[in-house]
Order: structure tokens, then C-alpha cells, then sequence
């Protein structure tokens, strides 16, 4: 008889966030996979903590359901005795009908939801999410190009997917439920989600949801550790792949690039046309970024236009792209020219931006695993992935993470260009 080793599953519905909360149980010790592979076989998976990247984002909520619940039933069919939903942190996304997927996979009446993320200033207060403290839909997530946040008041988030009933539990309260529905916790601190763990106990969190925040009480109620993993040495060049759009990490390119940091701007034929990939001209960019890599050191390879252009704005209502088919071919084309990249033989530390430019680049490089091995900066997290026999390091983000000298300060942790610039910066 096979015994199951996993203890925990979590379902994220992108893959940024499900390496920032996947880390939380990693740097602990956990033995922790990061998967692609919705169907994979629990009894064959040797991990105590299993992430499933669902990529229900920006799947419409019925679908996002029908994925989340599939997962859901398969593991506790399995025996999978806690399922963790993930949630985006900025509240993006299928919250409301994720969140029920789960509970009737489960046959629950009842799941505690702990959105705040008190490291990056989102909270949770009388039922309204806060971010940099401001509600979330008048925060820069409000005017997300693809999905805005529109409302800040967590039942009203909710309602506009499930019917699920909803009790919001202040924090002057008690942590018990009192009747059935989706259990909304206030959290400021990270104090206060260790202490709302411990109250809810083993038993209150068979199912529960949030952010990498109370990711990081779980990992510590349900004892998931072990031996603390090692960093290993990193390749000196750094590459970022930016598929991201948010302000803060234009801010954060900004500053990489006052800081001697190369910044290659795609046009919109080279992040739009498949048909570039197959050309001369892209075998003779390809050999030109490779060269300028190596010879800098630091390097941005950018879907953005160049400040003061519209470009790609342009071009899509030429071709007559919707914004949903220009988030997807630029994610899908940046991650052919980064594989194209590792091709050519790219030995560097990649960044990337974006939970839809990642999944794109192990799509493109047929990988469907990945593992978490340390948070380089809040929510900022080193992975590793196997490659035509050699191991690659990449570091992940949400585009809305970070301060403005992260890309600088990375740079120079990873030994990228010259130290004593980098740690001024």
C-alpha cells in the first residue's frame, strides 16, 4: 500500500503567488513542489506540501470554479487531509467562486478566509482590504489594465460570485464561527494571523484560504519544517524578464536602469508576431542580447513601451486585439525569446515579473515543476527547474511587490555587475 505523503495542498490561481506562499512552507524545511500538472498523482508526489498553479486568474468565474473544484475533490478523494485556496493579495481574480469550489469539494459548510499580507501593508479592517492604507479598489489595483478592483468590502467581493453566506470576524471578537459561510478574519499583523491560526487550531483549518501571509501561520500550526534549506551559488549575470504593467515595477526599472542596468525595450513586432521568432533578424537579436548580457552584467528585457510612446497600444487596435489576447501573445512571445535565450547558451540568474510571463517560460521550456527554495526579498522568491539536463535558477514576483532598488539590490546579491554601485542604490 502507498502511503500519502502530502499534508497539504494548495491551489493558486497564479503562479507568482503560488511560489510566494509555496515559499513560506519551503524556507521552513518542508519538503515543497511547485506543479503545473493539474491531474498529477497525489500518491506518487514526495512532498509533504504540493502547490497546484490552477490558472484560474483570469479564467471567467463559472470555469474558475469547475477548475478549482476538480482539484479540490481529487485531493480529498486522495486523503489529502488540508487544502489551502490561495488568494491573490490585492484580491484579483475568482475569489468568490474559488472559495466555494473549494467548500463543496469538501462538503463544508464553513472555511476561514485570512486575506491580509502584513509585510506588504495589505490588511484586513472591519471587512474592508487595505493596501498601503488605502482600499484596495482606490489603490493601483483599481486601475489594473486587465482586472480592476472595483470593490474593497470583502462580502461585497464575494457576493458578486458565489451565494455563499458571509461573517466577518473583528478583531476585538472571537475567532470561533458562530454559523456557516465564509469566515472573513480582520488581520493587521503578523501577529494576529499567528495568533488567529492558533485559535482556529488543526481542526478549523482542514480547508481555509488567504495570501502568503497566513500561508506563513499555516506552515508553523501545522509544524510543516524541517532542516532549513541552503542557498546555492548563483550564476553572476542577471537577467529580468519583465511581463509586468504594474506602476511599482516600472518604478523599480527606473531605477535598475539609472543604476547601469542595459534596458531592451521589445517592439511591438518582436512581443506580438510569431512569425519574428522564426526570422534572421530575431537569430541576430537573439545573438546581440546573449552579447550584451554577458558584457553588462545586468540586463531588462522589457514588454513595455519606452516612457512617452504607445507603441503597443497602436498595434493592437490595428490588428484589432482585445486586451485579453495582448496579455496572453506578449506573455507567450517573451517567453519564446527567453527560451530561445537559454538556447543560445544564457547563463545567468533570470527575474520575472508576472505570474503569466512564468507560467509562459515553463510552457515554452516543457517544464511543469518547480521548487521554491528561499524568499530573496518579501515575496520575492528563488526557484529552481531542470532544463535539458541543467539547472536553472529563477527568481519570481507579482509585478506589485517591492521597493524601488529591488531589482539593484538583487543585482548585487546574486554578484550581478559592481557590488559597491549596486548596494548604493
Amino acid at each position: 500500500m502507498i502511503k500519502l505523503l502530502i499534508k497539504l495542498l494548495m491551489i493558486a490561481d497564479d503562479f507568482s503567488g503560488a511560489l510566494d506562499a509555496g515559499v513560506q512552507f519551503a524556507a521552513r524545511g518542508a519538503a515543497t513542489r511547485v506543479v503545473t500538472d493539474l491531474d498529477c498523482d497525489f500518491l506518487e508526489t514526495d512532498a509533504e506540501v504540493l502547490v497546484m498553479v490552477a490558472e484560474t486568474r483570469h479564467l471567467p468565474p463559472q470555469k474558475a470554479y469547475d477548475v478549482v473544484y476538480h482539484v479540490a475533490r481529487n485531493a480529498r478523494e486522495a486523503g489529502v487531509p488540508y487544502i489551502y485556496k490561495k488568494t491573490d493579495s490585492a484580491l484579483r481574480g475568482n475569489v468568490g467562486s474559488e472559495l466555494a469550489a473549494v467548500m463543496d469539494a469538501a462538503d463544508a459548510d464553513m472555511m476561514p478566509f485570512l486575506p491580509a499580507f502584513p509585510k506588504l501593508n495589505r490588511v484586513t479592517r472591519n471587512g474592508v482590504h487595505y493596501v498601503d492604507g488605502v482600499p484596495v479598489a482606490e489603490s493601483i489595483f483599481g486601475q489594473d489594465p486587465f482586472e480592476p478592483v472595483t470593490v474593497s468590502f470583502l462580502p461585497d467581493i464575494l457576493r458578486s460570485q458565489t451565494e455563499k453566506p458571509t461573517v466577518i470576524h473583528r478583531l476585538s471578537g472571537d475567532a470561533a464561527p458562530v454559523c456557516p459561510g465564509i469566515q472573513i478574519y480582520d488581520a493587521e499583523t503578523d501577529a494576529d494571523l499567528a495568533r488567529l491560526s492558533r485559535a482556529l487550531g488543526t481542526e478549523g483549518v482542514h480547508i481555509s484560504a488567504g495570501c502568503a501571509g497566513f500561508a506563513a501561520a499555516l506552515a508553523d500550526l501545522l509544524k510543516l519544517h524541517g532542516p532549513a534549506p541552503r542557498q546555492p551559488r548563483l550564476p553572476a549575470l542577471f537577467l529580468v524578464a519583465c511581463g509586468s504593467v504594474n506602476p511599482v515595477t516600472l518604478r523599480q526599472m527606473r531605477m535598475a536602469e539609472q543604476h547601469g542596468f542595459v534596458h531592451i525595450h521589445l517592439t511591438p513586432e518582436q512581443k506580438l508576431e510569431p512569425a519574428w521568432l522564426e526570422s534572421q533578424e530575431c537569430r541576430e537579436k537573439i545573438a546581440l542580447w546573449l552579447e550584451a548580457v554577458r558584457e553588462n552584467g545586468r540586463c531588462i528585457m522589457d514588454v513595455n513601451d519606452p516612457d512617452g510612446t504607445e507603441d503597443t497600444s497602436a498595434y493592437a487596435r490595428a490588428h484589432h486585439l482585445t486586451t485579453g489576447e495582448l496579455r496572453e501573445r506578449i506573455a507567450v512571445q517573451l517567453a519564446c525569446i527567453m527560451k530561445r535565450l537559454l538556447d543560445g547558451g544564457l547563463d545567468a540568474t533570470m527575474l520575472c515579473t508576472g505570474g503569466d510571463t512564468l507560467l509562459a517560460l515553463m510552457r515554452a521550456v516543457g517544464v511543469n515543476e518547480l521548487t521554491p527554495i528561499c524568499e530573496m526579498d518579501t515575496g520575492t522568491v528563488l526557484t529552481s527547474f531542470a532544463y535539458r539536463g541543467k539547472s536553472y535558477y529563477i527568481i519570481s514576483k507579482s509585478g506589485g511587490f517591492g521597493e524601488p532598488r529591488l531589482f539593484c539590490e538583487l543585482a548585487a546579491l546574486v554578484g550581478g555587475g559592481n557590488q559597491k554601485e549596486d548596494t548604493a542604490c
